[in-house]
């Protein structure tokens, strides 16, 4: 997939309508935005192209509205927010394609910046609808996508406008394809993957993308029992894909070829239920008891992990090492966090239960990217073509 794509600045942009894909999907507290942080990432292409005398329409989805207008899920408060962070007002239209969407574009004067509602109030959405694309383009005159958390959904305000408008992407999607692509493409070596959650089915494919790249893979989270189990060893009632044992015996040996370190843990915290106040205690990994499961990796792991990421050129992380949002259990995610945060590496973060968990522990601004999509930095580290980006127009 060719990730050389044009941006708005390849496009002219002056006194035309642009319609600008964002990714407005903020966490909320009722009617209240507990975290602006994905509004704030999208300024640099807003501003942009207000200074370059655009007509700026903006869309969004927020949570899961079913296909259906919700009044839970209005972008009103997105357009309160965006008013104040701009200094101007961002009015919002009370539908998408309807007739308020359409005189408010109408009206925009150079430098003006609108809000369409909630793209996911139609069910045509992400049904990728040609007639809604088609709606939903007539609207504008060039399209932009600058939403990677949804880039990997073929959606009609993701990819299905592409069809009718010419299309280019904003700041936040060239800076994930830049830096993601680099390190898969030239990454300073050693290049090393650190790989965690709680299934090796969800990262089937990522693995094998990366064990033709990577100098280390190390494993942790919950999809280290599977491995644990593939290997003949007891790990009493922890996590296990039973019919995943095969594909992990396949990963190893495919390591082994290849020359990659793979690095499981070496020592386990274990608990005797998945509660976060049970009875635990530390183990060694080959030993763990009937009745007891894994929850984090212990400190002799922590250690190898630490000692592995000094020194490394390249890190890709994705993926907790333990039930991080249990403070008993989270020592595993934070150790982890700290040794990329001082490994001197280029370090990418790739979205979700990583990214929040670097953010919380204070390290956002020692990595060198924090990707704003877990399942797109996921399928983009799959080596997988990603809809929103493959639509755009190639330099």
């Amino acid at each position: 997939m060719n990730y050389n794509k044009k941006t708005v600045e390849d496009i002219a942009v002056s006194g035309k309508k642009v319609l600008v894909r964002c990714d407005f999907n903020v966490p909320m507290d009722g009617q209240t935005i507990t975290d602006d942080k994905r509004i704030v990432a999208a300024l640099p292409t807003i501003k942009y192209l207000i200074d370059n005398n655009a007509k700026v329409i903006l869309c969004s989805h927020l949570g899961r509205p079913k296909g259906e207008f919700n009044p839970k899920y209005t972008l009103a408060p997105i357009a309160a927010r965006l008013s104040e962070l701009l200094g101007k007002p961002v009015p919002l239209a009370a539908d998408v394609i309807g007739g308020d969407a359409r005189a408010k574009a109408a009206a925009l004067k150079d430098g003006d910046v609108m809000l369409i509602e909630n793209v996911r109030f139609h069910k045509e959405e992400e049904k990728n609808d040609p007639e809604f694309s088609k709606q939903l383009a007539s609207l504008a005159e060039i399209y932009v996508n600058d939403a990677f958390g949804t880039a990997h959904r073929a959606h009609s305000s993701t990819a299905g406008v592409a069809d009718y408008l010419p299309a280019v992407c904003g700041y936040l999607i060239q800076k994930e394809i830049k830096i993601m692509g680099d390190a898969l493409a030239e990454p300073k070596r050693p290049f090393v993957a650190i790989l965690g959650g709680a299934k090796v089915s969800d990262k089937i494919g990522v693995i094998n993308n990366l064990l033709d790249k990577v100098d280390t893979l190390i494993i942790g989270g919950a999809m280290a029992y599977t491995f644990f189990r593939a290997l003949g060893n007891s790990i009493g009632i922890s996590l296990c894909e039973e019919d995943k044992l095969d594909v992990a015996r396949e990963i190893m040996a495919k390591a082994e070829e290849k020359k990659v370190a793979l690095l499981l843990p070496v020592d386990n915290i274990i608990g005797r239920e998945y509660k976060e106040d049970t009875v635990f205690m530390r183990i060694y990994s080959d030993s763990i008891p009937a009745g007891w499961m894994g929850l984090d990796i212990g400190d002799k792991t922590q250690e190898l992990y630490a000692k592995t990421l000094i020194g490394a050129g390249t890190v890709v992380w994705n993926g907790p090492m333990g039930v991080s949002e249990w403070s008993n259990f989270a020592g595993g995610t934070a150790s982890v966090a700290h040794a990329v945060a001082e490994s001197g590496a280029v370090s990418i973060i790739g979205g979700g239960d990583s990214a929040a968990a670097v953010e919380k522990l204070g390290y956002a601004d020692k990595m060198t990217h924090i990707s704003t999509g877990g399942g797109a930095s996921l399928e983009f580290l799959e080596g997988l073509e990603l809809p929103g980006i493959a639509c755009l127009q190639d330099k």
